[in-house]
C-alpha cells in the first residue's frame, strides 16, 4: 500500500471519528436541553398559572389554558428527547418540533411588542424558542448530513469492490 493510500485511510478513520464524537456532543446537548421544555411544562401543569407569580386573582379559564399549553410544552420536549437516539435520522421530526417552538416563540416576541418586557425567565425562554432551538436544528442537520455522506461513501466503496 502506498503512503497517499494509507494517508487517505488514515484520514477517513479520523474523520468518522471526528463525526462520531460531533454526533454524541449533539445528542447530550439536545438531551441536556429538552429538560428545560419538560420540566418547565410538568411546572406549569402542576402549579397552574399562578406558579409563575404575581399574586393577583387568577381568571379560571385562563388557568385552564395555561395548564394545556404547559402539557403541549412538556410534550415537546418529551419529543425532543426522543431524537435523541439515532439523532442522525430524525432530521423531519427534528425541524417539526422547531417549527413549532419558533412559531411559539415568534407569538411570544409578539406579546413582547404588545404587552411590554416580560420577566427575565420569560426572556431566557425566548432566546431559547428563537436561538438555541434554530441552532440545534442546523446543527442536527449538518450532523444528519456527514451521516448521509458516510453511508454513501460506505456503499460505493462495497459496489467498487464487487
Amino acid at each position: 500500500m502506498t503512503g497517499s493510500a494509507r494517508d487517505r485511510i488514515h484520514s477517513k478513520s479520523e474523520s468518522r471519528t471526528d463525526m462520531e464524537r460531533e454526533r454524541r456532543i449533539l445528542q447530550r446537548t439536545v438531551a441536556v436541553v429538552a429538560i428545560v421544555p419538560v420540566l418547565a411544562g410538568l411546572y406549569g401543569v402542576l402549579f397552574g398559572i399562578d406558579g409563575i407569580g404575581g399574586g393577583t386573582l387568577v381568571n379560571v379559564s385562563a388557568d385552564s389554558h395555561f395548564r394545556y399549553l404547559s402539557g403541549l410544552l412538556t410534550g415537546i420536549g418529551i419529543l425532543f428527547f426522543t431524537c435523541v437516539p439515532g439523532i442522525e435520522d430524525k432530521s423531519r421530526l427534528f425541524r417539526f418540533l422547531t417549527l413549532v417552538v419558533v412559531l411559539g416563540g415568534l407569538a411570544r416576541l409578539l406579546g413582547l411588542a404588545l404587552t411590554g418586557v416580560p420577566s427575565l425567565t420569560m426572556l431566557a425562554a425566548l432566546s431559547l424558542e428563537l436561538v438555541v432551538t434554530p441552532l440545534l436544528c442546523l446543527w442536527q442537520m449538518r450532523v444528519a448530513r456527514q451521516a448521509r455522506d458516510q453511508r454513501q461513501e460506505l456503499t460505493a466503496g462495497i459496489e467498487t469492490t464487487r
